[in-house]
């Protein structure tokens, strides 16, 4: 399973002056997405976190093609890009409800000990869901 997709409605506090999603949301909409994406896999981040392992944001890049509105339904596709090493790569590509693109981008997470704060390897429940 490399890709999800996740339904996101857009609430007014997300939206600026000019009723436009502020874009500082889109990396929030990318987290919620990317967690549907690990739930749908029966993977827990809480587990992982109570296990000792941490998934810290590396990279984040964020393309901005139309703007999103109150209330608007996004469809927010979650892709993984290749095998997970010590790090994970997503993509996302967000549609509104009339199938416009509205935002691409991407991010990268390293898989850190949380008592080490050191880099590990993909925990091996992740790379066995996803059939590597």
């Amino acid at each position: 399973m490399n890709h999800f997709t996740s339904k996101i409605k857009v609430r007014y506090a997300e939206t600026d002056q000019m009723g436009v999603v502020h874009h500082a949301n889109y990396p929030l909409y990318f987290e919620e997405a990317r967690l549907n994406w690990l739930d749908n896999l029966e993977i827990s981040y809480a587990t992982m976190e109570k296990d000792g392992i941490m998934l810290p944001v590396y990279k984040i890049s964020v393309a901005y093609h139309a703007p999103a509105h109150f209330d608007d339904v996004l469809s927010v596709t979650t892709s993984l890009v290749g095998k997970p090493t010590a790090k994970i790569v997503f993509d996302y590509r967000i549609l509104n409800q009339e199938e416009k693109l509205i935002a691409t981008g991407s991010t990268t997470l390293v898989f850190v000990d949380a008592t080490s704060r050191k880099p590990i390897a993909c925990p091996k429940i992740i790379l066995d869901r996803l059939g590597f």
